[in-house]
């Protein structure tokens, strides 16, 4: 099919005045030779970028991307009269620098190029050079007469643009990796993803018009319950993104003055993991305004900062599961404290601060003995939510693979059996007798662009201090290691150095926003579920230290050789939750791959039953 399909037409001009009253003619001066090029540019549907690059000196891009099927009447609109109503176009008309890329195809048609324009906006949000990109909508579009032609022609435009400007436009492949390209809004859904959406939009619209009539009750709470890679974060992302971006519809059933009916949602993501909090961050910075209501933060900082007589419209929590359910010290009334005490429930103090709450919740990534719901609590919680308020996700989208490997994984995750290891031709499980060879195995798939970021992982089987202290004396790093095989936790490398200019002066080492995974230099280190929860690897590989051990046929966890306190701590004094929280570290670091899982096993026991498994 590729070779039936010819390149795009990609014209490159000035955005401004003068050059939008005469951009048919300049486009015809153009391609004066290629009358076929003149027409596709000017009398056929196109797709285009409008870039500023006034801040080019520090490698930033303001960007538009639209499409039309006139692109000089759209232009001169966008000049003369959306500056009127749309602070976005009233900057890129006052500056001096701004550039546009207008693409045409002969294959194009309304539907692909609403395709292509929230594919492009997808990558681009994507761009490390791109400061704000100003769209308002999604446009991914379902089946339609050539929307196989898509993902080809879109490869096309995307070279052809790269040509032009390699900043704004980087490798294809380079993009994909990243985390906040997987957690963009603009992905498109699945079936499952969208019927769950408009659900779940339909609920909150109705929560906040009765709200209104009940302002004491603690907020509705919708819960999206799902395994890991069951793509809750990309719907999560979706939902965020429409809320602010479309809220007005929302307001469409409000009774009230018209002032107060105009006026915007307010909206809060919470996020209780790192990592995930820094997508989201960029996600906000580059999608959002000043006056679109919109606070992302920790779980912690909103419920101190905000009192159940002003609460927010809607509060979104990404990774639930993470949420404290007990004081713990950073979670706790102190003396100073302004406003309300707190309870001893993350969730349930969002809901006392919420007119709706939508929650992300895997019972089988809680990491911590502070976030366990103790006995029935959560099925009480459920069972307060309401059936009809749980949507649940059941399709697998990370790992892509047979069905009976799938059920291989579950099974050795759930149950702790290990079957005979099935033959798959899209995803690889090796079992490593060496760990070093597993770390060069993972090393040169992250050398093949075509693979992607592959990472090594290990279960929290060595000591570790998270940057409080410094290693023991003999080592520059924490370290996992195994006989003469060592690699340092994550976070070491590069941070090592600050870590001792820095901590003894008293100042706060602050990272990059780049996800663990995506630094370069942590092909060289080991991650922990702390690092890589929420997030996908290619390839990963699993370093199981000696609490995952295998006896009488099945796999058992052993807290007495785990180093992971958060999870081996007992709750109350009394309550032990380690074996269940050790099982969902095993299962958080199992199902990060999405081509491929290598394993090597410290227990002798253990990885004897895999090399069988293997053979």
């Amino acid at each position: 099919m590729s070779e039936k399909i010819k390149a795009p037409i990609i014209f490159e001009t000035k955005y401004n005045q003068d050059t939008a009253t005469k951009l048919n003619q300049e486009i015809d001066q153009k391609y004066a030779d290629n009358q076929k090029a003149q027409s596709l540019l000017t009398e056929y549907p196109t797709v285009y970028v409008i870039n500023d690059s006034t801040e080019k000196k520090r490698h930033k891009y303001t960007v538009y991307v639209g499409e039309t099927n006139d692109i000089q009447r759209r232009t001169i609109q966008h000049i003369e009269s959306d500056p009127k109503s749309r602070s976005d176009f009233s900057d890129l008309k006052d500056s001096s620098n701004v550039d546009m890329y207008v693409i045409g195809h002969e294959h194009f048609n309304k539907s692909m190029t609403l395709d292509v324009e929230n594919r492009l906006m997808q990558y681009l949000s994507s761009v490390p050079a791109v400061s704000k990109l100003n769209n308002r909508r999604f446009n991914d579009q379902n089946k339609y007469y050539n929307s196989k032609e898509f993902d080809i022609i879109f490869k096309y435009i995307w070279k052809g643009l790269n040509k032009k400007n390699k900043e704004l436009f980087p490798a294809q492949k380079l993009l994909e990796d990243s985390a906040l390209f997987k957690a963009s809004p603009f992905n498109k859904l699945t079936s499952e993803q969208l019927k769950a959406k408009s659900l779940i939009i339909e609920k909150i619209n109705q929560a906040l018009i009765e709200s209104k009539s009940d302002r004491e009750k603690d907020g509705k709470l919708i819960l999206v319950e799902g395994d890991a890679g069951s793509g809750k974060t990309v719907l999560m992302s979706n939902i965020f993104y429409d809320l602010v971006h479309e809220n007005h519809l929302m307001n469409e059933n409000r009774k009230e003055d018209d002032q107060q009916s105009n006026k915007r949602l307010s909206v809060a993501m919470l996020v209780n993991q790192n990592e995930q909090l820094k997508v989201y961050e960029e996600i906000s910075k580059k999608l959002f305004d000043k006056e679109d209501n919109v606070e992302v933060e920790k779980p912690v900082t909103f419920i101190k900062n905000t009192y159940p007589d002003e609460k927010v419209d809607i509060a979104l929590v990404d990774e639930a599961h993470l949420l404290l359910t007990q004081n713990n010290q950073s979670y706790s009334n102190s003396k100073n404290q302004k406003g309300p005490k707190l309870g001893s429930n993350m969730l349930l103090d969002i809901m006392k601060r919420a007119k709706v709450v939508m929650a992300v919740f895997d019972p089988k990534q809680i990491l911590s003995t502070a976030s366990v719901w103790d006995g029935d609590a959560f099925k009480i919680l459920e069972d307060k939510t309401g059936k009809e308020n749980i949507v649940r996700l059941h399709n697998q989208m990370r790992i892509d693979a047979s069905s009976e490997t799938v059920k291989w994984i579950r099974n050795l995750i759930d149950y702790g059996k290990i079957g005979k290891i099935p033959e798959d031709e899209k995803y690889s499980i090796k079992i490593f007798s060496d760990p070093a060879k597993m770390e060069q195995a993972i090393s040169n798939k992250n050398e093949d662009q075509e693979n992607g970021i592959s990472r090594m992982v290990a279960t929290f089987d060595w000591p570790y201090s998270g940057g409080k202290t410094l290693p023991p004396s003999d080592q520059k790093y924490w370290l996992v290691s195994e006989g003469d095989w060592q690699m340092p936790w994550n976070y070491e490398i590069n941070a090592r150095d600050k870590y001792e200019k820095n901590h003894r002066a008293g100042r706060v080492v602050k990272y990059n926003q780049q996800s663990w995974a995506e630094k370069d230099y942590t092909i060289n280190e080991i991650g922990s579920t702390y690092t890589v929860q929420g997030f996908d690897l290619n390839f990963v590989g699993v370093e199981l230290g000696p609490s995952v051990k295998y006896r009488d046929g099945r796999i058992i966890h052993d807290p007495s050789e785990s180093e992971n306190s958060k999870a081996t701590q007992k709750r109350d004094s009394s309550k032990s939750y380690a074996q269940e929280l050790l099982k969902n570290e095993f299962n958080v670091l199992l199902t990060r791959g999405v081509h491929g899982l290598y394993i090597h096993a410290v227990d002798p026991a253990l990885q004897k039953a895999l090399e069988d498994a293997a053979k």
